[in-house]
């Protein structure tokens, strides 16, 4: 009885031990690698008190460094022009999972965000944080590279 109590202690301690290991995974730019879908929602509010109705798609890939490229298709209270916009920016994943971002498009000021990345990589949530935003979104991985 006393080595199954002794046996039955040590599964479980190996059994916890190994859960909170996985778990401290810290994340990196690497963690952010491959090509990612995201959705974006939300609302532009203009200096000159008109508010946009912003929706859109991206098709972004990471290169686990720190930069990536995109395209984007976004509509702004219901007009869309046709076609992808291309874009690129620089990011940084702190070991917490949390992030920021600058987007660059030509022709338009430079767009931040904060984000949320999984310890996979997998999925990914963020907010626009320049003023006049309301804006949000989230990220699932689509290929690795």
């Amino acid at each position: 009885m006393k080595s199954r109590i002794a046996l039955f202690s040590l599964i479980l301690a190996f059994a916890a031990s190994s859960t909170v290991t996985a778990h401290a995974r810290a994340c990196s730019n690497a963690t952010l690698k491959g090509t990612y879908a995201n959705t974006i929602h939300g609302q532009l509010f203009l200096p000159n008190g008109v508010v946009l109705v912003i929706d859109g798609i991206t098709k972004a890939t990471y290169d686990g460094e720190g930069n990536f490229t995109q395209v984007d298709a976004v509509a702004d209270n219901g007009n869309f022009t046709p076609g992808w916009r291309p874009g690129s920016g620089t990011y940084s994943v702190n070991p917490d999972c949390t992030g920021t971002q600058t987007n660059s498009i030509p022709g338009l000021p430079d767009l931040h965000l904060q984000f949320i990345v999984s310890p996979s990589g997998r999925k990914s949530w963020f907010v626009v944080t320049d003023p006049g935003f309301e804006t949000a979104g989230d990220s699932e991985r689509i290929s690795i590279q």
